[in-house]
């Protein structure tokens, strides 16, 4: 009898989607990159990163991000006054990444809406696509991602301030500067959160896709994103769709139900309103 070797696998790995994360230098900022490419990593792993523009002009500010964060930049030159030809080269070099059938989404970060169609395509493609703008991003570009991420809910208060410590000599001057600009940025993004509404037809279609007038938090969270893509609960204040729900008690009713297993729980929303 021959003897066979088996080999075992105790643990199955996942893998992780691939993704292409393409950055439109003329529409982000360096500052964010490094927030954003953190947020990507939830989505997948970045295989490619590459960033478009003119960077033996005006993008200075993009070195030192481009050699830590290991981007490769994408060089543009501007052949005439007043036409961009980076969005131009993002697009073919996109499309170019797209036919070689070896990513399961991309990742577009700007605030363009001449980036819409791009994003069309790429869906028609099968792929999902990730958008990272502002919040001043037009509708059209938003709702052409599969989910879009406004980059305001990804810099944390300390990274909005800047300190200006070459301009300031007295360390007590300095420390009380901080502190002030600490304190206006928390009430300036309280008195934002405040004015921000929830979605209320919005939320009435989601609960309108379930028979039953209870809805698991998971089911209820994607359904959400399917119908609004650029639904983020950070941009209320809140880290998780089950802060959220507790936040907003005039809107949710919430329960907290054991699994099969009985030992752990799962939050279960209905609509109020």
């Amino acid at each position: 009898m021959s003897n066979k070797i088996k080999t075992s696998f105790n643990i199955v790995e996942e893998k992780s989607a691939r993704l292409a994360v393409l950055i439109d230098a003329d529409n982000a900022s360096a500052k964010d990159v490094k927030a954003i490419l953190e947020e990507v990593a939830k989505f997948g792993e970045a295989t490619v990163k590459r960033i478009y523009g003119n960077f033996v002009s005006a993008n200075g500010q993009w070195k030192q991000v481009i050699n830590e964060l290991a981007i490769k930049p994408m060089q543009q030159f501007a052949f005439t006054t007043g036409k961009n030809a980076t969005d131009g080269f993002m697009i073919i070099d996109a499309m170019d990444l797209l036919y070689t059938n070896r990513f399961d989404g991309f990742c577009i970060v700007s605030s363009d809406s001449d980036f819409t169609a791009l994003a069309i395509r790429l869906k028609e493609h099968g792929t999902s696509v990730y958008g990272f703008g502002k919040k001043q991003t037009p509708a059209a570009f938003r709702n052409a991602c599969s989910q879009f991420i406004y980059v305001e809910n990804l810099v944390t208060e300390t990274e909005e301030c800047v300190i200006q410590e070459n301009t300031l000599t007295d360390k007590t001057q300095i420390n009380q500067s901080n502190e002030n600009k600490l304190k206006n940025n928390a009430t300036n993004k309280n008195t934002e959160l405040e004015v921000i509404q929830l979605p209320l037809d919005t939320l009435r279609k989601v609960f309108e896709n379930f028979d039953d007038e209870w809805v698991g938090i998971s089911a209820f969270g994607a359904t959400w994103k399917r119908l609004q893509v650029d639904i983020d609960p950070r941009t209320y204040g809140c880290s998780k769709f089950t802060t959220l729900i507790k936040k907003y008690p005039e809107v949710f009713d919430y329960e907290m139900r054991k699994v099969a297993d009985g030992e752990q729980e799962h939050m279960y929303v209905k609509l109020k309103i």
